[in-house]
């Protein structure tokens, strides 16, 4: 394995505390990019039974394959979950990733859209949201980025634009699988 092939995603709160580490997630090379996921400049990750340590040090490991979507400048990310009854979107509104090496960092904004196998949305945090905008002081810059990401990221679930796109995620999990499945 080469360096480059793992990744480490590192989430943090706005005050700059770590949040929680997933520590391999390999990313789909450039030229495997779906074309309307390379037209996005998409960094695309795949992992599975991944070990996630949270800010406390408590570690634990991902129940469920994923496939994370990070789109360079959006307020958000999308994780596909796949699961037995399809795959469920968790959607963080986050800063835009910024990587550096093997890493790829973010800061999460609490608020996540989530979309059901059945297209259901559902909007989650909002109470976190509301009280760590008070506590971390968010600027009317952060607060108006949230906003727009939010925006963005429920115009394009509820038009089913990419990555929304379950054909798609099953196949970064098969290119996945095919590499690394055997060493989970």
């Amino acid at each position: 394995m080469k360096d480059m092939d793992n990744y480490v995603i590192k989430s943090f709160k706005h005050n700059g505390r770590l949040h929680r580490m997933w520590m391999e997630n390999r990313r789909v090379p450039s030229d495997m990019l779906h074309p309307s996921h390379a037209a996005l400049n998409l960094i695309v990750t795949v992992n599975c039974r991944t070990k996630i340590i949270e800010a406390l040090g408590n570690e634990w490991y991902s129940r469920n394959p994923s496939v994370t979507f990070f789109i360079p400048g959006a307020w958000y990310n999308i994780v596909a979950l796949i699961q037995s009854g399809g795959i469920r979107y968790y959607c963080n509104i986050a800063s835009p990733p910024y990587v550096y090496g093997n890493v790829l960092t973010y800061i999460d904004y609490d608020l996540d859209l989530i979309v059901t196998p059945s297209g259901e949305k559902i909007l989650v945090d909002q109470d976190e949201y509301e009280r760590h905008r008070l506590s971390y002081h968010y600027s009317p810059i952060v607060e108006q980025k949230v906003k727009e990401g939010l925006a963005q990221l429920t115009a394009r679930a509820n038009a089913g634009e990419e990555p929304f796109n379950w054909s798609q995620v099953n196949a970064y999990y098969e290119w996945w699988k095919e590499r690394w499945g055997s060493h989970s």
